[in-house]
């Protein structure tokens, strides 16, 4: 398990317990994170789980592929450090990592 902390844009923190093996947006939607709307389940479809990952963290996580790259160009505010929850794996490695919600999802 990785502790996994979702930080709303009002501030408000959501620190989870993830499974190994699950996406970053299986963990939201399993706890009821509110701002990851997660609509296409995972599927890299839309951009409804987009987050910020916290700068410190960016270079843990598994790479960005070309497709998710152009999906993040459908979200709201897209940023350098931007990416898709449901493209995040959690790995033992990722234990503490942090991510911001954008105002709102697209």
């Amino acid at each position: 398990m990785a502790k996994i902390t979702y930080i709303e844009n009002s501030g408000e923190k959501h620190i989870v317990e993830v499974q190994k093996g699950l996406t970053v947006m299986e963990g939201a939607v399993a706890n009821n994170v509110p701002g990851i709307d997660a609509d296409c389940g995972g599927g890299m479809a839309c951009a409804t789980c987009h987050v910020y990952v916290k700068d410190e963290w960016f270079d843990k996580i598994n790479k960005k592929t070309e497709g998710e790259d152009d999906m993040l160009d459908q979200a709201y505010e897209p940023k350098k450090n931007s990416r898709l929850s449901c493209q995040i794996q959690v790995t033992d490695d990722i234990d503490g990592l942090e991510v911001y919600l954008p105002e709102k999802q697209i």
